[in-house]
């Protein structure tokens, strides 16, 4: 897909910046650009479907992943982590809490946080408090992944000439429009 041209000085930045939040038009403006009303996001939209602006972003993309590590299967393995994690895991017979270096790699992961309290001098008064990490929110984000969840309104059969509105009484009217040919 490479298309031989060299990509300006600003089209340089703007990738540098996209890289930073991938907020388009944000980058378009960190990177010099002047900007006026929408056209950040106009002129951002453009860049992007350049061809030689996407082929750098993807490959500063994928040198990043590659330096740090992060893949999407990594977080997703994280993330299966904390949502399939078991609490009963992280405590010993007696219902006291094991100490981390006990735990296994993936309860030690579903711990968001510790506190240690001591009360007294001895064992009897120390207080301990966990807090997990949100197990709802890692289950969310899997069944999104996995597109178990729509966010969208999905209507089969629906050609462009179709309208949809809302209606007090109803929560969707679709009203199909047909033209002759």
């Amino acid at each position: 897909m490479a298309t031989g041209k060299k990509l300006t000085r600003k089209n340089e930045e703007f990738v540098r910046q996209y890289l930073l939040d991938l907020n388009a038009a944000a980058a378009y403006r960190r990177a010099g650009y002047t900007a006026r009303g929408n056209s950040a996001e106009v002129n951002a939209a453009r860049l992007l479907r350049n061809a030689q602006v996407a082929e750098a972003i993807d490959k500063a993309m994928a040198e990043r992943a590659a330096r740090t590590e992060v893949s999407a299967d990594r977080v997703l393995r994280e993330l299966a982590k904390v949502a399939f994690f078991d609490p009963r895991k992280a405590l010993k017979y007696d219902g006291s809490l094991r100490p981390l270096s006990e735990m296994d790699d993936d309860t030690a992961a579903a711990i968001a946080s510790l506190d240690v309290v001591e009360i007294g001098g001895d064992e009897s008064g120390v207080t301990r408090k966990v807090r997990l990490t949100d197990k709802l929110r890692a289950l969310e984000l899997i069944g999104k992944h996995l597109n178990m969840f729509r966010d969208r309104l999905e209507v089969a059969g629906l050609t462009p000439k179709t309208s949809i509105r809302e209606d007090p009484k109803r929560i969707c009217c679709i009203s199909n429009i047909f033209l002759e040919a």
